[in-house]
């Protein structure tokens, strides 16, 4: 005991719920009582009470809730005129070292003393890493008094304090003020410890920050450790999951991000805990935030876990086991390149960085039969040299920009797993084949005048393309001009059978780009597949881009039905245009309806399936299909297991023609429009609005404009199933954002 002459309890009110459910509701503190105890002379030293301001809330000017008042008496002024968190603990701070037990200020030692595993684990630490309140060492470890209880007089697990005191025959303190009386109840029960003979062994450890690991597919992890927590923002690290999570200790590599099966993060991960009672402590931060993002936390099996996070791949596993703090995945590489070649990319100037071990600390990623994704995994001994090397996100290697994120070890274990996987993972096993090889089930259709418009010759058009050529050999063959693409701004173009055209778009950050791209790049070589292919290159605008994709149609407006459902219109009939001179090439035949030469123009629907990869532009009935597609086609994918980035540029994928008849109920994917949005709205705030529904994304959002260029109060928010579209009409439809009032409708 003389090792450890001094115990403090400690103990937390929050301005919601307190007992046993303090901490689950994310209310901040508002009062913190700390007494000092004598274990050598077994008496109290000193006892203090600090009230605590929290940050205030916009939407109402009450501090603390109608249940925090009825059971605590805590008077609101007092709370409203105190310091803040930060202010409080420095306080602390000083009355540790006043009575002479700081131990980084020569005192003796000391130890925590909490009532359960809420007071720091859910509350001082989960509140101040979201504050970014840097906390003292001796926060990281305590003592529980109930399990010391339990553990000396071998009873049942306790649940209060009043269970403690009436098991040993002690009265309740009589002390006015809450925290203080429970204070003195922990001094009680403590001095009978100590009487009765309990000695302290090892206290608790918080761990401080997220180790990495590697977990094998044959690893048992049992289902009392798992959670999954779904509607994470899509950029979400696995060190940002780590901090929502603060105060539980998570299990070594025990983040892992989930990933869709085109490779992209889709919102979710699976977190695996040291112990049962934290995971049963994260449960308790389900609708917790991010930011402005409320995050769901669900159980989850152990097994969820390993086909995720656990892998058999000896070359990764050998990759991973060196021990760097930090992981970045490169995306973009040549597939010719060499450890060398990455090497130097991060050590050039400026922010040149070390790579962890050389040549060893690069992992390439490769196909089974040995070809190359261009993708490579890279470590680095410390955060400080990864945030240098992820400054070079998008410089160039050779011709090629580069693309840098970080990363974690289960996403290593899950690309190596799908990239050497024969049955090509990447693409689901049980959708039909779609019209365009690349093209998933779930394509959201957006007219071409929603992409670009205007007159403004900041595009470029690509002919004579190879018809097996893919972004990246767009991008090899643009070079350096390939830097000044805007993001989503790279566009291919299809027939309607699902056959390359040979074209594609590009959008441009500005007229003096595509000037300089087309003065350079055109007529020039494009070499693939061993052979060379002479590329024109043309200065165009969006409205010529438009001529060419509507084969020269007048552009027709679009009008949103008020009802949850769209009419089905009659059956098209087919009608033959030529392509105007800006292409002239032969006639094609495009799928018409009476409605599109009326005003009310058409409606707008999305595909339920992917279409067949080939068919004739007939009016042969194929199953559940919509009643009439618009002509433009649009998706933005990220390439095969990379998730996204902001800077990356996506894919926009047309067809000429699309047509069919309808047949039986539509349950496919669905876009509902926004109405009444504030005209400075951020795809933040629709993001938040739609709170609960993690596939509502930035690619998902799309904020409508006027003639002027300006938000126009509309949005439109494509879904991946029409049950999920209805969900949220049901469930945020005539709700506010802000001081607006918004409608939601099917599109």
């Amino acid at each position: 005991m003389a090792a450890l002459p001094h115990l403090v309890s400690f103990f937390v009110t929050t301005a919601g719920k307190n007992g046993e459910e303090l901490g689950s509701d994310e209310e901040q503190i508002v009062q913190i009582v700390y007494l000092l105890y004598d274990q050598n002379n077994n008496k109290v030293v000193d006892v203090q009470i600090s009230y605590v301001k929290p940050q205030p809330n916009e939407l109402t000017e009450t501090v603390l809730t109608e249940d925090c008042k009825l059971e605590t008496g805590l008077d609101e002024e007092l709370v409203k005129q105190a310091p803040p968190l930060d202010h409080v603990l420095e306080e602390f701070d000083r009355f540790l070292s006043a009575k002479g037990v700081h131990p980084e200020h020569g005192g003796r030692s000391f130890c925590l003393l909490t009532d359960g595993q809420a007071h720091l684990r859910q509350c001082i630490h989960h509140e101040c890493c979201k504050k970014n309140i840097p906390l003292a060492s001796y926060f990281y470890k305590f003592y529980d008094i109930r399990k010391e209880f339990r553990k000396f007089y071998k009873t049942d697990p306790m649940t209060s304090l009043k269970t403690m005191l009436d098991y040993l025959a002690l009265e309740e303190d009589g002390s006015v003020e809450f925290g203080v009386r429970q204070c003195q109840e922990m001094a009680k029960i403590l001095t009978r410890l100590v009487n009765d003979g309990h000695t302290f062994g090892d206290p608790e450890l918080i761990n401080e920050r997220l180790e990495g690991g590697i977990c094998s597919k044959s690893e048992y992890v049992s289902d009392g450790l798992v959670v999954r927590a779904r509607g994470l923002p899509w950029q979400s690290s696995d060190q940002d999951i780590a901090r929502f999570f603060k105060g539980l200790n998570i299990a070594k590599g025990g983040v892992a991000l989930c990933l869709s099966p085109q490779g992209r993060r889709n919102g979710e991960a699976l977190i695996r805990f040291e112990s049962e009672e934290h995971r049963d402590l994260a449960l308790k931060r389900h609708k917790h935030h991010i930011g402005q993002r409320y995050i769901e936390v669900y159980k989850a099996s152990g097994k969820d876990f390993i086909n995720v996070a656990g892998g058999n791949n000896s070359e990764a596993q050998a990759f991973l086991s060196r021990g760097g703090q930090t992981i970045i995945r490169m995306r973009g590489l040549p597939f010719t390149s060499t450890t060398q070649q990455v090497l130097e990319f991060f050590t050039r100037d400026p922010n040149s960085s070390q790579v962890l071990d050389g040549e060893e600390g690069i992992l390439f990623v490769h196909y089974p039969d040995g070809r190359s994704t261009g993708d490579a995994f890279v470590l680095f001994a410390t955060e400080e040299e990864s945030a240098k090397a992820l400054k070079k996100h998008r410089e160039m290697m050779g011709s090629r920009y580069i693309e840098l994120f970080k990363s974690t070890t289960a996403e290593v274990q899950q690309v190596l797993n799908r990239s050497m996987d024969p049955r090509n993972p990447e693409q689901p096993e049980s959708q039909l084949t779609p019209l365009i090889a690349q093209l998933p089930a779930g394509i959201p259709i957006i007219p071409q005048s929603l992409i670009t418009s205007g007159t403004r010759r900041d595009c470029i058009r690509l002919r004579n393309l190879p018809s097996a050529a893919q972004v990246t050999d767009i991008l090899t063959f643009l070079g350096e001009f390939s830097q000044f693409i805007i993001y989503q701004g790279v566009h291919m173009v299809y027939t309607a059978t699902g056959e390359a055209s040979g074209e594609a778009f590009i959008q441009l950050d500005s007229e003096d780009a595509a000037t300089l791209t087309a003065l350079n790049r055109n007529r020039r070589h494009m070499i693939f597949a061993n052979k060379k292919r002479v590329i024109e290159v043309i200065q165009c605008s969006g409205e010529d881009m438009s001529y060419v994709l509507t084969n020269g149609m007048p552009q027709m407006s679009i009008t949103m039905p008020s009802a949850l459902t769209a009419p089905a219109l009659p059956p098209p009939s087919p009608i033959t245009l030529q392509r105007p001179i800006l292409s002239p090439v032969t006639p094609q035949t495009i799928m018409t309806s009476t409605s599109l030469t009326t005003a009310g123009g058409f409606p707008y629907m999305s595909l339920t399936q992917p279409m067949p990869s080939a068919f004739t532009p007939t009016m042969a009935p194929l199953p559940q299909r919509p009643a009439y597609y618009p002509p433009i086609l649009y998706w933005y994918p990220s390439p095969p297991v990379s998730p996204p980035t902001p800077q990356t540029p996506a894919i926009t994928y047309y067809t000429t023609t699309t047509t069919n008849t309808a047949s039986g109920p539509y349950t496919g994917p669905c876009m509902i429009i926004m109405r009444g949005l504030p005209i400075n709205v951020t795809v933040q705030d629709i993001m938040n609005y739609f709170q609960g529904f993690p596939e509502v994304g930035p690619e998902t959002i799309s904020i409508q404009t006027n003639l002027e260029g300006r938000p126009n109060g509309d949005a439109l928010i494509s879904f991946a199933s029409r049950l999920e579209a209805e969900r949220a009409i049901v469930e945020k439809n005539r709700r506010h954002l802000g001081n607006r009032f918004i409608e939601l409708f099917m599109a």
